[in-house]
């Protein structure tokens, strides 16, 4: 297909302050405290940008954030005022928290790798014994980790530290405590009803001007979260088989069959055209998955200037 992909912007919007480009994100500041989250197709893997984009991936990501935040905004408040474009939130400036809530209900990802190395403490949290990998917690536990500087891993960090180091006072990081645990029980509950578990996965929270902490980012995604689907998951444990997963996961392992893991002196591999389109499928797939809905792609004929157009548009009205 080659589709037309986004894989950067470069706008200039009335009242813009800053721009800050994340590995998958365009953030711009604009007076007024509103920011302007563009959602690219660039893909990350081990903390690398993909050469190649993946059609239609923004628009995914954006959008299944955008309806778990409707979904969870009676639990929650967050930062979120509109969504001007298929790519696109609009939102409240807010001071971001340096530290992601990461929160597990099931021994997976770097969990399990920790637990098999001989931890039984992540975070300062005891972990069980006799669990093996994707068992399900007891209950689910809460993992911070210090969100890094461009290009570093975010690093595992303990409650006690966050408090001790001053990175987040008591009260307020018991209000990110109560959050996450809220949202990760709703995200529970409406994976559920589409056949899914959801596994673990991260929140990221921030603080206006009036010093209200709201969810910021996104969430339950594919790219912050882990699903498994629900049905044999009970067989797959109980015979020691891999369980089938809703996220990224398949790409970090076609990249590690084909020798790359983000490691210093490794070369990323070619992904033709195919490739792609077979990401861009998966993509298409855990969209209909996670949300229920039938996934509509939006034009790409000219995408940085219908997305331009749509932002514009919108400021326009707000003013």
């Amino acid at each position: 297909m080659g589709q037309n992909t986004l894989m950067s912007t470069d706008f200039h919007f009335p009242g813009q302050k800053s721009v800050y480009k994340g590995k998958v994100r365009e953030v711009y500041t604009l007076q007024n405290d509103l920011l302007v989250m563009v959602a690219t197709d660039r893909l990350s893997a081990f903390d690398v940008v993909m050469p190649k984009g993946i059609p239609y991936k923004g628009q995914i990501l954006n959008q299944i954030a955008t309806k778990m935040m409707k979904d969870t905004e009676d639990i929650v408040p967050n930062w979120l005022l509109a969504t001007p474009d298929p790519n696109v939130a609009v939102g409240k400036a807010c001071e971001p928290f340096k530290v992601e809530m990461v929160i597990r209900g099931y021994l997976s990802g770097h969990a399990a790798r920790e637990y098999k190395a001989g931890k039984r403490m992540l975070c300062g949290v005891p972990m069980p014994e006799g669990m093996k990998e994707n068992d399900k917690f007891p209950e689910p536990i809460i993992t911070p980790a210090t969100k890094a500087e461009k290009g570093d891993h975010d690093e595992d960090i303990s409650r006690e530290d966050i408090l001790k180091r001053g990175i987040v006072s008591q009260a307020d990081y018991e209000v990110l405590e109560k959050y996450t645990r809220a949202l990760f029980q709703r995200g529970t509950e409406i994976a559920a009803k589409r056949g899914l578990i959801l596994v673990d996965t991260k929140y990221e929270f921030g603080k206006t001007k009036e010093g209200k902490i709201v969810l910021i980012d996104e969430i339950h995604t594919p790219d912050s979260s882990r699903y498994f689907y629900t049905e044999g998951y009970e067989q797959r444990q109980a015979k020691g088989e891999p369980q089938k997963q809703l996220s990224k996961e398949f790409v970090r392992q076609w990249l590690i069959a084909n020798n790359f893991q983000g490691l210093e002196g490794q070369t990323v591999p070619e992904m033709d055209d195919a490739y792609i389109d077979s990401v861009s499928e998966r993509y298409i797939e855990l969209y209909e998955s996670i949300t229920g809905d039938t996934f509509v792609k939006a034009d790409v004929s000219n995408i940085h200037e219908r997305i331009g157009q749509n932002i514009f548009n919108y400021l326009n009205n707000f003013q």
